[in-house]
């Protein structure tokens, strides 16, 4: 479970967050989202704590995100807004590589690598230099590395971006599988039509702030709009999905 208190960061005299609560909890799918700027890169940056904050507190788990970060790093897998490769590295180099700093070796690791490169169809690729590798190549690596250990929490940043439709759904059937057993995932998608699809609970940032939380249509009642865009539009004033 990810519990977000009071969670402010400021870069000089822009407000980045103003001081936002939150709880993903095990067994769901919680979506973020809000306009670009809103605050949600800035958000999930603390929350794997690369990014201290100037206040309030990130708790992965019951540990603290900016004291206890081995400690939260054990318990999360992290696909960020950033997902650059080893151009040197296979696909499989890539993923064991991550793997072992997670303390990981032998047949374990062999076969944790093995079932994603089938779940997520890396097959073709998985012993290609990354060098060369398409938008959706990269995608299915970068998620590969972030679920080898088998964190408990899982945060997402745009994970189906670049991928064709199968891959996606393919995608959607995996955080399914890891929500179903108990552990916990934080969303966050551009795409309305597949945050309304996968997520249980959605939480709304705009301008730093929440805007709004709760499932989708509870969101609709609140605003009376009948899909997950126009509540976004309706939320925070803006065009933009997130």
């Amino acid at each position: 479970m990810i519990e977000v208190k009071a969670l402010k960061k400021s870069f000089r005299a822009i407000t980045a967050l103003d001081g936002i609560d939150f709880v993903a909890r095990d067994g769901q799918v919680t979506g973020l989202i809000g306009p670009n700027g809103a605050g949600k890169t800035t958000a999930l940056r603390i929350i794997y704590s690369v990014m201290r904050p100037n206040g309030g507190s990130v708790h992965v788990d019951g540990y603290d995100a900016t004291r206890e970060r081995r400690r939260v790093q054990q318990r999360i897998g992290v696909l960020p807004d950033g997902r650059g490769l080893y151009p040197r590295l296979t696909a499989r180099e890539h993923i064991r590589y991550f793997g072992r700093l997670h303390g990981l070796g032998g047949n374990d690791l062999e076969q944790r690598m093995g079932h994603l490169a089938d779940v997520l169809g890396m097959e073709e690729f998985i012993d290609r230099r990354a060098k060369g590798f398409s938008k959706g190549q990269t995608r299915k690596v970068a998620l590969a590395r972030a679920l080898v250990h088998e964190p408990h929490n899982l945060l997402l940043d745009e994970p189906t971006n670049g991928l064709d439709i199968d891959s996606s759904r393919s995608v959607h059937r995996l955080i399914r599988s890891i929500r179903d057993q108990g552990r916990c995932v934080l969303f966050c998608s551009h795409i309305m039509s597949e945050v309304a699809r996968i997520c249980d609970r959605i939480v709304v940032i705009a301008h730093g702030r929440i805007a709004a939380e709760g499932t989708v249509p509870e969101l609709m009642a609140a605003t009376g709009q009948d899909n997950l865009e126009d509540v976004m539009l309706a939320l925070t004033g803006s065009k933009e999905g997130a």
